[in-house]
């Protein structure tokens, strides 16, 4: 086999073509072999294997810079790198993170976990190495929805104003080439990439720098000319921004790839190479259904057949999807929102039953959040569905456009807390911390499916917003949600899950499903010791009920439970309190610390963290013995 000989991209330099292509088969069997027994995504990395190995047998890396963007693309990118062995590891803890991690390797340039933002870190690379004269290629290869991205537009933007030398391939998993336009699209490109053609071109755009009006005419005469070939790619839109188009090629055929990246590699400017390739190539499967096979779970890597993971209760995004339904058919006003996580966030069947009331505005949250804002003040009542890891990027528009205004928008903040596998990127854990500084702000996070649904019905009555429940990742507590009566939630107001032990002089305050955790704690130190704290559930962060401060204000010692950062979320409300209420009471915290927590199993990251059964049982019984 060729790939087992592949340690570095050096080692792929002077293969030729038809081993090329064996190299490209066998990554996607070693892609599919692995991810079978070791889940992770894997249509999108299928179907960007040729455009990885192209990069690496025509670019110099590391010295020259390759940027993913939608970092699930670039599995192929972690096995050419030395990594193919380690890849077997790959999201579990101790292991390789499943995205580009600048910790990891000095192969990858820019980290990426969230979507658009190669083309702005690209152009940063780009122009360092314009300062400072050190002559490397940069590029950025963007797809896989990540066009759909406002930042993506705004580096484009700069890149053109600033002239940069940099290559964008555009990995289109969407769009099919007609077999009757590739030949001349191909003959376009070899046209429009030839040296002749384009020193004539530079020496044409030189002689003009004199006239600045003549320029700038003849140059947009002859992108309209060029663009009236490639518009139906959507060249046009590219020219218009300053690029020069090339494409579209076929991006599953190698010898397409190097023969485009090549001719590309030494034009000077921003340029943008269009591929269009198949999304989970390679694998009928994930070729028939690239949604389901962009992390499929496992599966037989022979027949294809997923092994069904069996859950022991509704999984949190279930229970939202169906419940989203139960308000839609209750209230016409009612519409649902997400960033392009619809199959995700439990929304596939509110989108088939309400199909003018669902709107996927692909990945864009800050846009989902202002449209959001846009309908609650056109009458509607929003339901906008977003990972709390992607939310950080709508902060401004959920100040300035919702709160500010107090619209009516209910928030839901899918994937809280800690997520498992996916790691440091898209851990849910600095929602809290970031949101409660806001004003006309309500926080809530239910303990469980039932307390869930009663918040999600509770978002039909707001008058002002935003109104934000957050909720984790995976199985609810088992707790029978479907059919239960509908009990008012009072905004603010917490509830006693546990009284404690007569003269015990610590209390729990907890807030989610970690309310739950702390009352199995409490139980075993109620069988082991004897004694056992007092246990709140908060409900909600913000406003906090003030009546169960108070009373937690008599007890000597107070622990909080969360699952979010320690740094300003329960923690901090609860502190800022009792400091300011002059109670003397101290509290303690459990929480995610001041650091980044890498890939590994929810449960691993728990126990980690200490907010897993054991880890609070240990804190209480210290607090208990010194109390």
């Amino acid at each position: 086999m060729i790939l087992e000989k592949v340690d570095s991209p050096a080692d792929i330099k002077g293969l030729d073509m038809d081993s090329l292509r064996t190299l490209c088969s066998e990554i996607r069997n070693y892609i599919i072999m692995c991810c079978a027994g070791n889940p992770g995504h894997l249509a999108s990395s299928l179907g960007a294997v040729e455009l990885i190995v192209g990069m690496h047998y025509v670019f110099d890396a590391p010295k020259d810079k390759l940027v993913f963007d939608v970092g699930h693309q670039a599995y192929a990118h972690k096995i050419l790198t030395g990594r193919r062995e380690a890849f077997l590891n790959n999201r579990k803890r101790g292991g390789i993170s499943g995205f580009p991690n600048r910790d990891e390797s000095v192969w990858d340039a820019f980290g990426a976990g969230h979507a658009s933002n190669s083309i702005s870190a690209a152009l940063g690379f780009a122009q360092a190495s314009k300062i400072t004269g050190t002559g490397e290629k940069v590029v950025a290869l963007i797809g896989d929805g990540a066009m759909t991205g406002g930042l993506a537009f705004e580096g484009m933007n700069n890149c053109s104003e600033n002239d940069s030398d940099l290559l964008i391939i555009l990995n289109d998993n969407e769009l099919a080439i007609d077999g009757n336009l590739g030949g001349i699209h191909r003959h376009l490109l070899k046209l429009t990439t030839h040296p002749t053609y384009n020193n004539f071109k530079d020496r044409i755009w030189d002689s003009l720098s004199s006239s600045p009006l003549l320029r700038r005419w003849i140059q947009k005469m002859v992108r309209r000319t060029k663009s009236g070939l490639v518009d139906k790619s959507g060249g046009e839109l590219f020219e218009a921004l300053g690029f020069r188009y090339f494409g579209p090629i076929n991006g599953n055929d190698i010898a397409e790839v190097v023969d485009a990246l090549q001719r590309l590699k030494n034009i000077h400017g921003p340029r943008i190479l269009h591929t269009s390739t198949v999304k989970g190539k390679g694998f009928a499967p994930a070729e028939a259904n690239p949604t389901i096979w962009h992390a499929p779970g496992k599966f037989d890597p022979v027949s294809g057949k997923r092994v069904d993971k069996k859950y022991e209760a509704a999984r949190y995004q279930d229970v939202f999807g169906k419940v989203l339904c139960e308000l839609a058919e209750t209230d016409g006003k009612v519409v649902g929102i997400t960033p392009a996580m619809a199959t995700g966030s439990g929304m596939t069947e509110f989108a088939n039953r309400f199909k003018d009331r669902f709107f996927d505005v692909g990945i864009a949250e800050e846009h989902a959040v202002t449209f959001a804002a846009g309908l609650a003040a056109g009458g509607m009542k929003p339901y906008c569905a977003i990972y709390s890891s992607f939310a950080q990027r709508a902060f401004d528009q959920i100040v300035h456009d919702v709160a500010l205004q107090h619209l009516p928008v209910v928030l839901c903040l899918d994937r809280a807390g800690l997520v498992g596998e996916d790691g440091a990127t898209h851990h849910g854990v600095f929602d809290m911390s970031s949101l409660r500084c806001i004003p006309n702000t309500v926080i809530a996070a239910p303990k469980d499916e039932v307390q869930f649904r009663n918040l999600l019905y509770a978002g039909l009555h707001i008058t002002g917003g935003p109104y934000i429940i957050r909720y984790p990742r995976g199985m609810g507590e088992g707790t029978p949600w479907e059919g239960a009566a509908i009990t008012p939630v009072e905004t603010g107001k917490g509830e006693k899950l546990l009284e404690g032990s007569p003269g015990c002089k610590v209390c729990v305050i907890a807030i989610g499903p970690a309310a739950n955790r702390a009352v199995e704690a409490a139980g075993k130190l109620r069988e082991g010791l004897g004694t056992w704290p007092t246990v709140y559930n908060a409900i909600f962060l913000k406003p906090m009920d003030l009546s169960m401060l108070e009373d937690a204000s008599a007890h000597r010692l107070v622990l909080t439970v969360e699952d979010g950062s320690l740094k300003g979320g329960l923690f901090g409300e609860v502190s800022e309190y009792m400091a300011s209420h002059g109670s003397g009471t101290t509290v303690r915290g459990l929480g995610i610390p001041d650091k980044f927590i890498s890939q590994a199993t929810v449960a691993q990251q728990r126990k980690e963290c200490g907010i897993d059964c054991g880890g609070i049982y240990s804190e209480l019984a210290e607090l208990l013995k010194n109390s």
